[in-house]
């Protein structure tokens, strides 16, 4: 797919705005239902959201940048445990654990739910610690394995987003669903990622995070 620039991208060439005021001086201000919308709290329609919701995307902030880390299982998986804190478990993974490390250098979290066939979505802002509280982490327990460790949030602020942004990408329509067969496998694409990796040694990797099972 082509961008359409000819000779090249130079960011240099590129004009930017510099503040906040210029970006809302290009809009209309913001409607009431937009910015009296943050709450402090987690309300019944906050938890009946996340009663359905099966992913959440997790943004974190620490020395070395911004990180998004995607989060997904049965639906209520981020427990509520009272109108101000959710605990978000930890699962069979990467074991990168990027967003943990930005979490011990910097706490503060957002957080966006997704339900699915919904098109509005919940998003949280938080401060985060990480627990090993096994009695805490028992009631996330999945297939009788309950996490090793799990995030256990403070809600500053919860608001509700509008549906624009899902109907625009048409997410839940499955006639705008890939043929996932347009793309290289994940495995493929790895082997192409990663310098050095073999196909043969992408795919024994691949063998063990299988073993390794879902929880």
């Amino acid at each position: 797919m082509s961008d359409g620039l000819a000779g090249g991208f130079d960011p240099a060439a590129v004009s930017y705005l510099t503040s906040i005021d210029e970006v809302r001086a290009m809009h209309p201000p913001a409607m009431s239902r937009a910015t009296d919308k943050v709450i402090k709290r987690l309300d019944k329609h906050c938890r009946a959201i996340l009663a359905r919701s099966t992913f959440c995307l997790v943004g974190t902030h620490g020395a070395n940048g911004a990180d998004v880390s995607p989060r997904g299982d049965p639906a209520g998986f981020v427990r509520v445990l009272d109108d101000r804190h959710i605990l978000l478990p930890d699962r069979i993974g990467n074991n990168r654990f990027d967003s943990y490390d930005n979490i011990f250098e910097n706490g503060m979290v957002g957080l966006l739910f997704v339900v699915p066939g919904m098109a509005e979505t919940l998003r949280i802002n938080g401060k985060a610690r990480v627990t090993n509280d096994a009695a805490l982490l028992e009631g996330s327990a999945v297939q009788g394995r309950a996490p090793r460790i799990g995030l256990l949030i403070e809600v500053l602020e919860a608001y509700l987003h509008c549906a624009k942004s899902i109907n625009r990408a048409k997410l839940w329509d499955p006639a705008h669903f890939i043929n996932r067969d347009d793309l290289p496998s994940y495995g493929a694409m790895l082997v192409d990622h990663c310098e050095g990796l073999t196909v043969e040694e992408s795919d024994r990797q691949g063998a063990e995070m299988a073993r390794r099972g879902m929880y």
